[in-house]
């Protein structure tokens, strides 16, 4: 559908648009905040954590690319995307209901293989539906109310099993070690990655091809070879915007894989001086964590919305600099942290910066790429967290002994560089300038 054709939605529309977002986000959050404590249940060493996460930055890397050139090429009667929408939504709650019944290391982490697949089917086609339902005004609202969405899933995601303590003690546990809030926790995950997906579907379709663009998709044949064929002239052709951002996500994604990884095993030895998995004081740290967890995803929620008359105004480059900023200077004092209430203040600034990453690049990226290609380049987009989140996973365990003293609070240290660093690299992106201001009149 092209821009001049496009009908404006409503702000309520942009938000049942998204509320698919919410339960997909869930699915992260619940990854995010247990599945390192759910391998250290299984018995899992510190060292090799960062190989047993290699299941996210893989799939993102095989599935993503491949989706996006496809959805680019799909024409169904159910749409462009929605087809991906559904199956990976499906995918996904299977994967979530079986995690907590892991009877062993080999089966949790091949679950989150099957899991991430799932998750990566969904995500890329969501944000290029996302940019192809709105006017380029209108994207910023779009990009920052799914920020807003994965904000306040993720705070749910990290909360629940801690609110599910009001009904069943936190000592109780499964046969496999993992505690049954955890497990009540998933199930609860695997209910709202399928029907919020549906909702946002049923309420907010996609909208019909025009015969110009029927014709071209029909000119396209939907082939593994096309596909291939397709990314890489995408890749070819790459705009100069995206090429600049490379360096920026691939600071603040590798700093920000490795803070899920490590938290809660930082936060036990300097809260609890313990690094016992199997102890009451790690369990201790893993909902101290949780609930700091959820604490930052709830700022990341309301940050991301006030974000949105702030990125109009400023642009998202100069924006995204400052919450990277913000969050790099958190990483670095939550090492020194010797009481909860320390660590939950330090969650503004993770929080602030986790609303940035989910949102302004996402307003860059749009701002930078041909709209007849949203598919594709939001899938090779992809790519830029990925990547970084392979290479973190491949250098860990390289390092961490010899240069981080096989201390988890090091790591965190090492984030925190990074994030400024990936500040600095922001500004260097040519997108993501200011809204003019006869555009910010027409989105409001």
């Amino acid at each position: 559908m092209t821009i001049a054709t496009k009908p404006r939605l409503s702000l309520p529309r942009i938000i049942e648009m998204n509320i698919g977002f919410f339960g997909l986000q869930f699915s992260f959050g619940l990854q995010q905040a247990n599945m390192g404590p759910i391998y250290g249940f299984l018995g899992a060493e510190e060292a090799t954590m960062p190989l047993l996460w290699l299941a996210g930055p893989m799939t993102g890397l095989i599935v993503q690319p491949i989706i996006g050139a496809m959805s680019d090429r799909t024409s169904s009667r159910l749409g462009r995307r929605t087809p991906y929408f559904l199956i990976g939504a499906i995918i996904c709650s299977i994967s979530l209901f079986l995690m907590p019944y892991s009877s062993a290391l080999w089966m949790a982490a091949s679950l989150l293989w099957i899991l991430d697949a799932g998750n990566n089917i969904t995500m890329e086609p969501y944000r290029a539906y996302v940019a192809d339902r709105l006017v380029p005004e209108q994207r910023s609202i779009g990009f920052l109310t799914q920020s807003a969405f994965t904000g306040l899933a993720q705070t749910l995601s990290y909360l629940a099993p801690t609110l599910l303590t009001s009904f069943v003690a936190r000592d109780v546990l499964d046969d496999n070690g993992i505690p049954v809030v955890v497990r009540i926790a998933f199930i609860i995950g695997a209910i709202l990655s399928i029907s919020t997906i549906v909702w946002s579907v049923w309420r907010v379709p996609e909208l019909p091809l025009t015969e110009e663009e029927q014709a071209e998709l029909e000119a396209k044949p939907l082939t593994p070879g096309a596909t291939l064929v397709e990314i890489g002239s995408a890749i070819r052709a790459m705009p100069r915007a995206m090429r600049q951002l490379s360096l920026a996500m691939l600071c603040q994604w590798y700093a920000m894989f490795a803070y899920w990884q490590y938290i809660t095993f930082a936060v036990g030895r300097s809260l609890y001086d313990t690094s016992d998995p199997s102890s009451a004081a790690f369990r201790d740290a893993t909902l101290t964590t949780q609930q700091a967890g959820a604490l930052y995803n709830f700022i990341a929620f309301l940050a991301a919305l006030a974000l949105i008359p702030v990125v109009r105004k400023l642009g998202a480059r100069s924006v995204h600099a400052f919450c990277l900023t913000a969050s790099g200077i958190a990483m670095l004092l939550i090492p020194g942290v010797d009481t909860p209430a320390m660590l939950f203040a330090l969650m503004l600034g993770i929080g602030i910066g986790w609303a940035g990453m989910m949102g302004n690049t996402y307003v860059m990226l749009a701002d930078a790429i041909p709209p007849q290609r949203n598919g594709i380049y939001m899938g090779i987009f992809n790519m830029f967290i990925v990547i970084p989140m392979l290479i973190q996973t491949l250098t860990m365990p390289l390092f961490y002994e010899p240069l981080l003293g096989g201390d988890p609070r090091n790591v965190l240290l090492l984030g925190g560089a990074l994030m400024i660093l990936g500040a600095v690299a922001t500004m260097f992106v040519d997108a993501g300038r200011p809204v003019p201001k006869v555009m910010q009149a027409r989105a409001g």
